[in-house]
């Protein structure tokens, strides 16, 4: 790893634990992860040497820690679903109960919260229907070429033309889900609950939190790793056809 000259995503690829220090530094390693960490220190004006340090410390070979980008694909495919696509299902009803009863008892003294509410509820339509548009086209586009590959076998072209158009569409929706998570911490203070919040407030803002940290790992595994290589895989297929 380069920490100068690489892209963010692709360290953080290498090694999720970066994924802390960038985080830390409010540098977004998913959906603007094709930046090195001087372009981006440069739009936030942070000072570079310190990250460069502070990646430099992280221990070498210690530790245990998920080396996604060594997963065949159709691995990947299957954990992202089993693991991201479950937790938004899971959580995205009991967070907008959550979040309606604090508009009915607080939105008085704190109308902030419909606004948050809002954007949760555009944000868990938008996923919904991004995640099935990725479980029922582009990931078993994705398996079908692990299988070509493995099996020597021709690819069925598909109706999309190349699997670029999807990525394209999904990266785009990516984006959006960014900004819609920005906005909320930012309207919320960074999660901080305000100082008359009920217990209900604050679960359900250390549960938006947690939300929007597995959100930013789930666009990682997607835009840093799985994206590129299912570029990359289609081409080497086209190749040998």
């Amino acid at each position: 790893m380069n920490t100068k000259t690489d892209f963010i995503g692709n360290m953080v690829a290498e090694d999720f634990r970066s994924a802390a220090i960038f985080k830390k530094h409010g540098i977004d390693f998913c959906c603007k992860g094709g930046r090195t960490i001087e372009e981006a220190c440069h739009n936030k004006k942070t000072d570079p040497e310190k990250i460069y340090e502070e990646l430099e410390a992280l221990p070498k070979n210690e530790g245990s820690f998920i080396d996604f980008n060594s997963w065949p694909l159709d691995l990947l495919t299957d954990y992202i679903e089993k693991t991201h696509h479950r937790y938004v299902e899971e959580k995205t009803s009991v967070l907008q109960a959550f979040l309606d009863k604090l508009c009915k008892v607080h939105g008085g003294r704190h109308p902030e919260l419909f606004e948050v509410k809002n954007l949760f509820d555009e944000s868990a339509r938008d996923l919904a229907a991004h995640m099935k548009k990725e479980e029922l086209i582009l990931f078993p586009f994705i398996k079908n070429m692990v299988t070509a590959k493995i099996s020597g076998q021709p690819l069925p072209h598909p109706v999309f033309g190349t699997v670029e158009n999807p990525v394209h569409m999904m990266e785009h929706d990516h984006t959006v889900e960014g900004d819609r998570f920005r906005k909320i911490a930012e309207i919320t203070n960074e999660y901080l609950p305000p100082a008359d919040a009920c217990n209900t407030y604050k679960v359900a803002f250390a549960m938006l939190q947690d939300f929007e940290n597995d959100l930013h790992k789930h666009i990682h595994l997607e835009n840093n790793i799985l994206f590129p290589k299912a570029i990359r895989l289609e081409k080497e297929l086209a190749v040998e056809s």
